[in-house]
């Protein structure tokens, strides 16, 4: 879902941030295709990076923002990577990555980053530029991809 709530903007900036301070260059924000999203895509020398970015205002039970991130979540990542890929035409290593953010509601304040490199390897064998093989269609941009 496009971020709406200020805790998922501040979350979403912080997160470019400490990319940006990793040495990635950010490509996208809030990349859509259809139904599914990704939050921020990056890249390095070598791979392309899928993150999901998780701000919460509280632990919720000591659980991180981070740990919020489950296997239905992960498989729509991992589709949403597949047609970035596609579209794209990307050849670079894929990679998922989360990072967990913790904002003081008040203040706004950021009192906890989590970035996790590598976070989880994808459970399809479909990453990759000739991973397509369904009959489905992606629409993107007035653009179809088959």
């Amino acid at each position: 879902m496009f971020v709406t709530n200020p805790i998922g903007i501040i979350g979403e900036e912080e997160a470019s941030k400490i990319l940006k301070k990793k040495g990635y260059r950010i490509l996208e924000h809030n990349w859509r295709m259809g139904h599914l999203e990704i939050d921020l895509i990056a890249e390095n020398r070598k791979e392309i990076v899928f993150i999901e970015v998780k701000a919460r205002t509280s632990t919720f039970g000591d659980k991180r923002p981070e740990e919020y991130v489950d296997n239905i979540k992960k498989q729509r990542l991992t589709a949403a990577a597949n047609s970035y890929i596609k579209y794209n035409k990307i050849e670079k290593t894929p990679r998922f990555d989360i990072i967990g953010i913790l904002v003081d509601p008040e203040t706004q304040e950021i009192t906890y980053r989590c970035h996790i490199e590598n976070a989880f390897l994808p459970r399809l064998r479909t990453i990759g530029k000739n991973s397509y093989s369904g009959s489905w269609k992606w629409s993107h941009k007035n653009h179809v991809i088959k």
